[in-house]
C-alpha cells in the first residue's frame, strides 16, 4: 500500500511540480520534466568550521534520463540548461565535499535528486 502511494505522489508531482529542463552531456542531450528544490549540506572545513552549501536540485524520472538512445545514470560534470523569462541558466552536477552527485529520491528507485551549481 505505502508503495502505491509512493507511486501516486510521484504521479502528481511530475504532472503538476515541473518544468522542462535539457539534460546534457557532452553532444548528447534530451528534454524532460525536472522539478526544481535543494538540498542544505553541511560539511567540516579543515579548520574544523561548519560550512553550509546549497545546492540546487533536480528532481527527475530515471527512465526519462536517456542519451543516445540509452537509458543512464547521471554523472559529475554533466549539465542542466533551464531557461525562465527568456534567460538560460546552466547547472553542472556535482556533490560538495565529497558527496554523491545524486541520489534516489524515495523508496522505490524511479525517481533520481541531482545536486548542482550554477555554472553559466
Amino acid at each position: 500500500m505505502l508503495g502505491q502511494a509512493a507511486a501516486w505522489l510521484d504521479d502528481v508531482r511530475a504532472e503538476h511540480m515541473t518544468r522542462t529542463v535539457t539534460y546534457r552531456r557532452g553532444s548528447d542531450s534530451v528534454e524532460l520534466s525536472a522539478t526544481v528544490g535543494q538540498t542544505v549540506f553541511r560539511l567540516t572545513d579543515e579548520q574544523g568550521f561548519e560550512v553550509r552549501i546549497v545546492t540546487r536540485d533536480y528532481l527527475i524520472a530515471a527512465d526519462d534520463l536517456l542519451l543516445a538512445g540509452s537509458q543512464t545514470e547521471p554523472r559529475r560534470g554533466d549539465r542542466i540548461e533551464e531557461t525562465d523569462g527568456g534567460v538560460t541558466r546552466v547547472y553542472e552536477l556535482l556533490g560538495p565535499g565529497g558527496e554523491p552527485e545524486w541520489r534516489w529520491s524515495g523508496p522505490n528507485h524511479v525517481t533520481l535528486r541531482v545536486h548542482t551549481k550554477e555554472v553559466g
